[in-house]
């Protein structure tokens, strides 16, 4: 993706890639407060793809209906935990999950700038990315939204190769209304 795209540019890209795979996509956001999922309710056809998301911005929330373990919520554990149940609990193929401390204060012994990015489902596996990112509250959050709709953009690439290769679609997994 070109630094010079913007986060309805990559939204775009997702809606046509996850279009093509039929594929569908959720969210679980904390630092970013609902950012990437603007950006992709605002994507063409998103009725088709994206499932939604969840914005869990307390700790609570977190622990409570994320059934994030106790403990810092600003960590790999935590961010791989969202992503794994807001794709169970919204029925996504893929879904992307971030937690981070935006500042202007740490948060859980992490200085701002700190977050974790995760990545659940099909295409790619589960994967967990830190990211350290610099400037104000809003610079590192806008950073940090954009990087996930990136990830999310790529695995649906991914995908897109994979069948290219073999001629065949890859088979859906858990997309749908169930």
């Amino acid at each position: 993706m070109s630094a010079q795209q913007t986060p309805d540019d990559i939204a775009a890209t997702i809606a046509e890639r996850a279009s093509a795979a039929g594929r569908t996509v959720a969210v679980a956001e904390s630092l970013t407060g609902g950012m990437v999922a603007s950006a992709l309710a605002r994507a063409e056809g998103a009725a088709e793809w994206f499932r939604g998301s969840i914005v869990a911005y307390s700790s609570e929330v977190k622990h409570d209906l994320l059934q994030v373990p106790e403990g810092p919520v600003v960590s790999e554990p935590a961010a791989r935990t969202m992503a794994g149940r807001v794709r169970e609990l919204l029925g996504a193929d893929l879904a992307v999950a971030l937690t981070g401390s935006g500042g202007p204060d740490p948060q859980d012994g992490q200085p701002p700038g700190t977050v974790y990015m995760a990545v659940a489902g099909e295409p790619g596996g589960e994967e967990v990315l830190r990211l350290d990112l610099e400037g104000e509250p809003a610079d590192i959050c806008g950073a940090a939204a954009k990087a996930a709709l990136e990830l999310i953009a790529a695995r649906l690439e991914s995908e897109q190769d994979r069948e290219q290769d073999s001629g065949q679609p890859v088979a859906a997994g858990r997309g749908g209304t169930g």
